[in-house]
């Protein structure tokens, strides 16, 4: 069943634009793990696992704080390199990453997932998703398709909202985004680019039911797809570079 989005959404005016076109390789096949392993927007601790995860881990290595692995576990070499931030950054080193700590890391979609928890009205219609699910969503349609129509890029919204819903992945948008081998957007640091206005209203009309692609799980840029893999699904349709299948 389909979820609807029907949140209002207000966003600064003034955002960042880059220029160029994110080349899409979506042909490695994904590395399928049950979704209770994935964590969003949650307070994250020793045994944690998932994508927010991987992403404390990442910022904390890139500034020095972690020499592990990041692999979205968040065992005790975590736990440690958080406790080391913490107290650089004069908080309280309990090892556990919290709305104070993600401030901190600069997580800010995660910090406005938590504050929506919970928050009367916010969510409506049913719907799981929040304004953070629709800020994520938007990046990432911005650094895989920012050079697709705009049919196109509501397609690659589509496919990431049709994985949520496939038992085959996780369950969450941030899970699914952040699966592992799933987007090259992820892979080289794309997704962290500002996403613009033409992105957020695709995302919107994504999660207000418009799917382009009737269902697929899967798009690829066959000009650079290397996977023989992704070649065997079964093609649906095809909207500028990208192919749909499922």
């Amino acid at each position: 069943m389909k979820k609807a989005f029907k949140a209002g959404i207000a966003l600064a005016a003034t955002m960042a634009l880059f220029a160029g076109y994110a080349a899409v390789n979506l042909s490695m096949q994904p590395e399928v793990y049950p979704a209770a392993e994935v964590a969003e927007a949650a307070v994250l601790r020793q045994g944690s696992r998932g994508g927010e995860v991987k992403e404390v881990q990442r910022r904390l290595k890139m500034w020095g704080y972690y020499s592990g692995a990041v692999d979205g576990i968040y065992g005790a070499k975590t736990t440690e390199a958080v406790k080391y931030f913490q107290r650089k950054n004069g908080l309280a080193a309990d090892g556990v990453a919290g709305k104070a700590t993600f401030a901190a890391l600069g997580m800010n979609d995660s910090v406005k997932a938590l504050e929506d928890q919970g928050r009367p009205g916010n969510q409506s219609g049913g719907s799981n998703y929040t304004d953070s699910d629709l800020y994520l969503l938007a990046r990432c349609i911005y650094a895989e398709a920012r050079g697709e129509s705009y049919t196109g890029q509501v397609a690659v919204g589509a496919v990431v909202l049709n994985r949520v819903d496939s038992p085959q992945f996780p369950n969450t948008i941030a899970g699914v985004i952040y699966q592992k081998n799933a987007f090259t957007a992820v892979n080289d640091g794309q997704i962290n680019l500002e996403p613009d206005q033409t992105a957020l209203n695709a995302a919107s009309d994504a999660m207000n039911g418009w799917d382009p692609t009737y269902g697929c799980l899967y798009y690829y840029n066959p000009a650079v797809a290397t996977s023989s893999w992704i070649f065997g699904r079964e093609t649906v349709t095809v909207i500028g570079k990208h192919v749909f299948a499922i």
